[in-house]
C-alpha cells in the first residue's frame, strides 16, 4: 500500500502520530517567545496567565498511550524550565513562578519559588502576588433528568475581587469523566444564567453542590480521564487541567464522589417481569427476547450511572453502534429483534420514571434513525471483545475498508454523494429567505448579519467567502425546518456562533487542528465555548441529525463543505479506494 487515507483513522503504528504532535507541542512550549507571551498576559485579564500555565503543563505531560515508546530523553521537562525560570531575573519568569508554585504540590519547591520571587526588584500584580489567597465562593451543578453528566460549576474569586468561573463537564456515559473543562472571565452566576438559557430545556436543573462533594467528584472523574485511552481532547481540556485542579484543591476534603446503585440479580428479574406484564411489554413475553432483555439490563445496570431506567439518545446510540456489536456474540436474526424490543422498553422506563414524553419521542427518533446502520454492523465484519479493545486503541488495523468509506460517506449525506463529490468552491451566494416564517425574520436576521461578519472577520480570503456561504444555507435551513429554536428567548450572538462552529468543524477550520481555536470564535461572538456543542445539538435535531458521541459535527451534505475540506474528502476517498483494491489484489 502506497497511500493510505488522511484525517480518519487508517491503519498505522500505534500512537506514532500523537507522540509527533505532543512532541511539537512540547517544542511550542520551550520557543523564545514565551516571556512575550507571559508580558502580554500580564496585561490582560488574570486568566490568560493562569491558562497560559495550565496549557504549559498539559504540554509538558509524558505521553499517555499504554503501548506507546518512551519519549525522547532529550525532551526539554518542566524541570528544565522550572530551573530557568528560577536563574532568569524577569518580572515575567516571576510570575510564571507565581503561579506554577500555586499549582504545585511541591511545598518545598513553592518556599524556593516564592524566596526567589521575593529577591527580585520587579513587582507582580496584587492579584498574582498574593495568590494563595484566591476562593471558591459558589458550587453549583447543571443536571438533566437523563442524566447523561452534569456541569459542576465553581465560583471564584481572586485576591484583588476579580471573578472568573471553572466549568466541569462530568460524562457519566463514558465512564463518570471529566470530558470537558473550561474557564470563563465572568462571575458565576451569570455563567449559571448562559447555561440555562442554552440549554433552554425545564429538564434542565440548576443546583447547590456540597462543596466537598463538588471536589470528590471532580477529582475521581479527572483521575478517570486520566487513564482513559484514547484520550478526550477538546480546544480547552486538557490544557485547563491544572487550573481545574488548583481550584478543585480549594474546596473541603471528605466528600463523597459520584455513588451509582448496584442492582441485585432479584431486583433486574423484577424489573423484567413488571416490563413484560405492562402494556409495553406485550409481544415480548419469549425465550429470545427474554435474553436481549437481559443483555439490556446489563448494559443499563453496569454502565454509564447503572440505572437500567434511564434512556436518552446519547446512551442508545452508544447501546447501537458500539455496545451490542462489539459484545453480544449472537446470530443475526437474534441481534435483528433488539430495536423493537428498545423502543417498548424506553417507552416503558420512561412511563414508570415520570420522563416528558419530549424527551421519550427524542430518544425513539435515534433509535429510528440508527437502525439501519445496526443492521449494517450486525451484518459486518468487525472485532469483537478484547480484538475490539485493542482496534480502539490503534494496535489493530481496521478489519475493512469500507468502514473508512462509510464514515466519509456519513460526512457527505451518502456514498452516491461521495462518489461524485468534487472539490469545486462554494460560490458567493445570497441569504435564501424561502420558507422562513415572517414572524422570526428580524431574529434571523440578526443572527445572519453576525455570521456573515464573524466570517469576514475570522476566516481568510477563499475559506471566508465559502464559509460565509455554508454559514447562509446552514442558518436558511434551520430557520426554514424548524423556526421554532428563533421564536424561543436565546443570544443572537451565541446562535451566530454556533452556526459558525458547527460549519467550521465540519470543515476542519475551527477546533483540533484548524486554523482557528474555539476560544477565538467564542471571544469574538462573546459566548463561552462551550455553548457552542449545546446549542449545536438543538440545530443538528432540527435539521433531522444527531451528533455522534466524542465526534465533530457531521452536517451530511457537501452543501456546507468548503472546497479545501471536499478535496482531503476526495483524496481519501480515493485513497481508501486504493487500499481496497491493494488487499484485494494480494
Amino acid at each position: 500500500m502506497s497511500k493510505r487515507p488522511r484525517g480518519r483513522r487508517p491503519p498505522k503504528k500505534a500512537g506514532h502520530t500523537r507522540t509527533r504532535r505532543r512532541e511539537r507541542r512540547r517544542e511550542r512550549a520551550r520557543e523564545p517567545d514565551l516571556v512575550d507571551r507571559v508580558a502580554t498576559a500580564l496585561g490582560e485579564h488574570p486568566l490568560s496567565l493562569l491558562e497560559l500555565v495550565s496549557g504549559m503543563l498539559a504540554v509538558l505531560e509524558p505521553p499517555r498511550h499504554p503501548f506507546g515508546p518512551e519519549p525522547p530523553a532529550d525532551l526539554v521537562g518542566l524541570d528544565d524550565l522550572v530551573e530557568s525560570f528560577l536563574a532568569a531575573d524577569l518580572r515575567e519568569t516571576s510570575a510564571l513562578l507565581a503561579v506554577l508554585a500555586a499549582f504545585s504540590d511541591d511545598e518545598l519547591f513553592r518556599r524556593r519559588a516564592h524566596h526567589v520571587i521575593g529577591t527580585r526588584a520587579d513587582a507582580l500584580p496584587n492579584w498574582l502576588a498574593d495568590l494563595g489567597r484566591t476562593a471558591v465562593t459558589s458550587v453549583h451543578e447543571v443536571a438533566h433528568v437523563l442524566g447523561d453528566g452534569e456541569n459542576i460549576v465553581l465560583g471564584v474569586l481572586l485576591p484583588d475581587g476579580t471573578a472568573f468561573t471553572t466549568v466541569v463537564y462530568v460524562d457519566h456515559n463514558v465512564g463518570t469523566l471529566v470530558k470537558d473543562a473550561f474557564v470563563l472571565p465572568a462571575p458565576a452566576d451569570e455563567v449559571l444564567g448562559t447555561l440555562s438559557a442554552i440549554a433552554d430545556d425545564p429538564d434542565t436543573e440548576v443546583r447547590d453542590l456540597d462543596p466537598a462533594d463538588a471536589r470528590a467528584r471532580i477529582t475521581e472523574a479527572a483521575e478517570h480521564a486520566a487513564i482513559t485511552y484514547p484520550p478526550f481532547e477538546s480546544e480547552t481540556w486538557p490544557a485547563c487541567r491544572a487550573l481545574v485542579s488548583w481550584v478543585t484543591g480549594m474546596l473541603p476534603s471528605g466528600g463523597r464522589a459520584h455513588e451509582f446503585p448496584e442492582w441485585t440479580e432479584a431486583e433486574l428479574a423484577d424489573l423484567t417481569e413488571r416490563f413484560l406484564r405492562s402494556p409495553h411489554g406485550t409481544g415480548f413475553d419469549d425465550p429470545e427476547h427474554r435474553d436481549l432483555l437481559e443483555s439490556l439490563l446489563w448494559f443499563g445496570s453496569g454502565y454509564g450511572t447503572a440505572d437500567p431506567l434511564r434512556w436518552s439518545p446519547v446512551n442508545v446510540e452508544i447501546l447501537l453502534l458500539d455496545w451490542v456489536p462489539r459484545k453480544i456474540v449472537a446470530d443475526v436474526p437474534f441481534l435483528d429483534l433488539l430495536p423493537d424490543l428498545l423502543r417498548a422498553f424506553v417507552r416503558y422506563c420512561h412511563a414508570e420514571r415520570g420522563i416528558r414524553s419530549v424527551h421519550t419521542t427524542d430518544t425513539l427518533e435515534v433509535v429510528d434513525d440508527l437502525e439501519p446502520e445496526y443492521r449494517r454492523l450486525i451484518r459486518s465484519e468487525r472485532r469483537q471483545g478484547p480484538e475490539a479493545l485493542l482496534e480502539a486503541v490503534g494496535l489493530l488495523d481496521p478489519p475493512d475498508p469500507e468502514w473508512g468509506l462509510d464514515d466519509l460517506a456519513r460526512a457527505v449525506g451518502g456514498r452516491d454523494v461521495l462518489d461524485a463529490l468534487s472539490s469545486d468552491p462554494l460560490p458567493d451566494e445570497p441569504f435564501d429567505w424561502t420558507g422562513v416564517p415572517e414572524d422570526v425574520r428580524p431574529r434571523v436576521g440578526e443572527v445572519l448579519a453576525l455570521v456573515d461578519s464573524g466570517c469576514q472577520v475570522l476566516f481568510d480570503g477563499a475559506d471566508a467567502v465559502e464559509m460565509r456561504t455554508a454559514c447562509r444555507r446552514l442558518l436558511s435551513r434551520i430557520a426554514a425546518a424548524d423556526p421554532v429554536v428563533f421564536r424561543r428567548t436565546s443570544r443572537s450572538d451565541i446562535s451566530a456562533g454556533t452556526v459558525c462552529w458547527l460549519v467550521g468543524r465540519a470543515n476542519d477550520l475551527v477546533g483540533g487542528r484548524g486554523v482557528l481555536m474555539v476560544k477565538d470564535l467564542a471571544a469574538h461572538f462573546g459566548a463561552p465555548g462551550g455553548s457552542f456543542s449545546q446549542r449545536g445539538r438543538v440545530y443538528l435535531r432540527a435539521l433531522g441529525l444527531e451528533p455522534r458521541p466524542g465526534a465533530g459535527p457531521k452536517l451530511g451534505s457537501p452543501d456546507y463543505l468548503v472546497s479545501r475540506r471536499r478535496a482531503d474528502i476526495v483524496e481519501a476517498r480515493d485513497t481508501w479506494r486504493n487500499w481496497a483494491d491493494d488487499e484485494f489484489l494480494t
